[in-house]
């Protein structure tokens, strides 16, 4: 048995195709999604290595063009989802025996798989099943999921490395076993890499997994557990089993086995879940370990010396990239009374500019919101702004004959606790609250405590005074806060990902602190002399 130490440097984050007219990667990009277009999928769930066809199917649609069937999906009842919790137990104990640096290896692997070969299928798959631009999929689907896969084995060695300190005769050491039981993931729809994050975060640890995609994302999250599958995962470590969010309450989160559950979703099923595992917390092996990222209400705070041109650049890009449908989008801004004119002209124009359609043809800025639940949700913002008093809309629309197209749209509130400057609407939907000038302390108060959530947030200010108040007032308001920037697209191993009050548990996805989550470390002290006698030298007389 081989007794080096075998250490890996700290990654460089996977660089990003630019996808420019005439460059190969365009020409490949283009290809892969013609022909995935013109091809549909039958998706299996995946038990333990073996490929099962249930019967009980979903579709997979593009969301710029409803009728068009990207894929049929089999979905796991209760019967399967037993299985999959018997087949992740059963693959346990050899998978967490496996020496570090193969178990590491097959996730590095995937990476680079993922960045090379898989790269257009993944990236296509994201694009015309979730209605992504190539740029968006890209920074998605390709470069974070890979920086995931790559950081998480490093941030892994990093917390396998530490140990404590020993005296004189004792050697202590510590061993970060994975949790005893499995893990369930569940995973949104607008981000391919958080899919394949949290079914792979616990796994690198040692942990194994049933994981349950989004309905509107199991194509590309198939994909990747194909890529999984090629890197070679052994069997049982990662189930797929598309279903029910209430299959997985009923059969998943109620067993006693359950050690962990890895989550991104929406706020009110993250509590759903906090509260059964209350109700059944007498029944569970361990305390079941709760990580979740959910909603949020992303803000840009403005101050009066404010840049404009990059102020509005961050608005427009942090509010309508990927139709607002990222967890930091940004959904409210504070703009003062001296810089909205100059603002809203600018910004009204930008928008004009901005083109949305099938993103296959890549002059779109945007496609379509992810299905019709959705664009019913936004409609309804938008058509009771169009109806209240308290609000204006100054551009914007929706249109859902052929896909779901919710237009980029720009809400004027009077007062800052205007429904759609507080409810989280995950849209392109961004409402601006037009501030005095001389209330700035009482705005900065409202942006704190006018919403339950603190994912993201930036403000923008020339005056260094201004900056070290506005980030003192609104410093529990965002896990991440940004400092004249959009509050979006933060990156793996810079700006570790995660917010606290009704956003999440804030353990930051993409860094070291994740990691522990997935582990249960085990302290062993070896006394080389141990003592024979049993009284103390402080008990002798004098």
């Amino acid at each position: 048995m081989s007794n080096a130490y075998f250490k890996l440097q700290m990654p460089d984050n996977e660089p990003v195709n630019s996808y420019l007219p005439g460059t190969p990667a365009r020409a490949a990009l283009k290809a892969e999604l013609a022909r995935q277009a013109s091809t549909q999928v039958e998706i299996p769930l995946v038990i333990g290595g073996k490929e099962i066809f249930t019967g009980t199917t979903g579709k997979s649609v593009m969301p710029h063009d409803h009728q068009h069937v990207l894929a049929t999906f089999h979905m796991a009842g209760e019967k399967e989802l037993k299985e999959a919790v018997e087949a992740s137990m059963r693959a346990k104990a050899e998978w967490e025996a496996m020496p570090w640096e193969h178990r590491a290896a097959v996730f590095l692997k995937a990476a680079d798989l993922l960045a090379g070969p898989w790269r257009d299928r993944v990236n296509a798959a994201t694009m015309l099943g979730q209605s992504k631009t190539a740029f968006q999929a890209e920074i998605d689907s390709a470069c974070e999921l890979a920086d995931f896969l790559r950081f998480n084995v490093y941030f892994t060695q990093q917390i396998y490395a530490e140990q404590p300190n020993n005296t004189p005769g004792v050697w202590n050491r510590t061993e970060y076993r994975p949790l005893d039981g499995f893990v369930a993931a569940i995973s949104p729809f607008n981000f391919t890499s958080i899919g394949g994050n949290l079914c792979t975060a616990p796994a690198i640890a040692g942990n194994t997994v049933v994981w349950k995609p989004a309905s509107t994302a199991v194509l590309s999250n198939y994909y990747f557990f194909k890529v999984l599958e090629e890197a070679g995962l052994p069997a049982g470590v990662i189930n797929f089993v598309p279903c029910r969010g209430t299959d997985v309450s009923k059969y998943i989160l109620t067993d006693p086995r359950l050690a962990g559950f890895h989550f991104t979703g929406s706020t009110e099923v993250f509590r759903s879940v906090w509260s059964l595992v209350g109700e059944h917390i007498g029944s569970y092996i361990n305390y079941p370990r709760l990580v979740g990222e959910t909603g949020g209400k992303d803000f840009v705070f403005a101050h009066k010396s404010a840049q404009v041109a990059p102020l509005v650049t961050a608005l427009v890009r942090g509010a309508f990239e990927y139709q607002g449908q990222k967890c930091s989008a940004a959904s409210r801004a504070f703009i003062p009374a001296s810089l909205w004119p100059q603002v809203k002209e600018r910004m009204l124009g930008e928008i004009s500019k901005l083109k949305v359609g099938d993103i296959q043809d890549f002059s779109n800025f945007m496609g379509a919101v992810i299905d019709a639940n959705s664009f019913e949700t936004i409609k309804g913002f938008i058509d009771r702004a169009n109806q209240s008093p308290e609000a204006e809309v100054l551009c914007g629309g929706y249109d859902d004959s052929k896909g779901w197209f919710i237009s980029p749209t720009v809400i004027q509130a009077q007062k800052a606790d205007y429904e759609s400057m507080v409810k989280e609407i995950f849209g392109p939907v961004l409402t601006v609250y037009v501030y005095p000038d001389e209330e700035l302390e009482k705005t900065l108060e409202l942006c704190d405590t006018a919403t339950p959530y603190a994912l993201t947030g930036a403000i923008f200010a020339q005056d260094r005074q201004a900056i070290v108040e506005m980030e003192r007032r609104l410093s529990n308001a965002a896990g991440n806060f940004y400092i004249n920037d959009k509050p979006t697209g933060a990156v793996i191993g810079q700006q570790p990902f995660g917010g606290a009050r009704a956003s999440g548990t804030n353990d930051k996805a993409g860094s070291l602190l994740n990691m522990y989550r997935w582990i249960s470390p085990r302290t062993l002290k070896e006394s080389f002399v141990p003592a024979e006698t049993v009284s103390y030298p402080f008990m002798e007389e004098a």
